[in-house]
């Protein structure tokens, strides 16, 4: 297949290039002018680069129109994973994320000029807002942040456009996914760098429950996705699939976890700093309709991704 994707060079996005090559499909990424970011998706691609599988456009995320320009070859599936914004601070920033749906509107549009019969949206799992229990797709959405109103509204907006132009829409709620490449500010690259420093880590409560879902294993899914057949898609009742762990527990737990895989180093000093935007959430997915639609299922744990993560940084030394 030959599949389009914004985004390209995002944690996701990089992880979903590698995989989607792996597959045998063309990826055409597309990037930011001048982006400071492109080994992410070259390192390690460089046969597909020079065989044509993986092709590099500039295009800025705000003006998905001129892809039609730019993209010569029909494309199969959009992969829409460009979004402006989406750390905490720019999260309360309504004009922001209002843009950013307004963008991913268009984006649909170009992507049926573009010949796709499929448009991918990476969704979040803020959109849900505050559960204590389990999280289906078919559970209420409360977001407690403009990012997850945003979001939830491309949800609703993007399905309705997609059916307009005879699109089949696809909306992945991710959970919360770690693993080589994340953002450094995140809760398991902080852990890792104090506690393999021997230093002392300042955190939250951490007393809700939590999931994580390994990069490679998010990667495979969104191929997974890709990939299904219409058919696949007949039965379900709407485009949601939510993506996330096997495990789910107190996320104190998880600390501990990587504070004992880092040789017991450093300290964790709970209830020391404050929570992110959408305050105190619990992370509780289930993942059934995923694995029942295409046949994936999780298949690094977290001591292993965590394992593999601390013996990339000692080779990197």
């Amino acid at each position: 297949m030959n599949i389009i994707m914004t985004g390209s060079t995002s944690f996701v996005g990089a992880a979903t290039v590698r995989e989607l090559l792996r597959r045998g499909h063309t990826v055409t990424a597309i990037v930011r002018p001048k982006s400071s970011k492109l080994d992410t998706i070259l390192e390690g691609n460089e046969e597909a680069l020079l065989s044509g599988r993986l092709l590099v456009t500039e295009n800025d995320l705000s003006e998905p129109e001129k892809l039609l320009e730019k993209v010569t070859k029909p494309q199969d599936v959009f992969c829409h994973f460009g979004w402006g914004g989406s750390g905490s601070a720019s999260r309360t920033d309504k004009a922001l994320q209002e843009k950013n749906m307004e963008i991913s509107l268009e984006t649909v549009r170009t992507a049926e000029a573009l010949g796709c019969s499929k448009f991918l949206f990476s969704g979040s799992q803020a959109e849900y807002g505050m559960h204590r229990d389990l999280i289906t797709e078919e559970t209420v959405c409360e977001p407690k942040s403009l990012y997850g109103e945003a979001k939830l509204a491309m949800r609703e907006k993007g399905e309705k456009l997609c059916s307009e132009l005879g699109l089949r829409y696809i909306h992945a709620r991710i959970f919360s996914a770690y693993g080589p490449g994340d953002h450094p500010w995140t809760l398991v690259e902080s852990c890792l760098d104090a506690f393999l420093d021997n230093k002392e880590i300042s955190l939250g409560a951490c007393t809700q429950n939590w999931n994580f879902l390994y990069i490679d294993d998010l990667a495979r899914g969104m191929a997974a996705l890709c990939e299904a057949q219409e058919s696949a898609f007949e039965k379900i009742s709407n485009p949601v699939f939510n993506f996330g762990g096997a495990e789910t527990k107190v996320l104190k737990e998880f600390v501990e976890e990587i504070h004992e895989l880092c040789g017991g180093q450093g300290k964790s000093q709970y209830n020391t700093r404050g929570e992110n935007a959408e305050g105190l959430i619990n992370l509780m997915p289930s993942i059934e309709k995923l694995k029942t639609v295409t046949g994936w299922k999780p298949e690094v744990d977290f001591k292993t991704g965590i394992t593999r993560m601390i013996a990339l940084r000692k080779r990197t030394i």
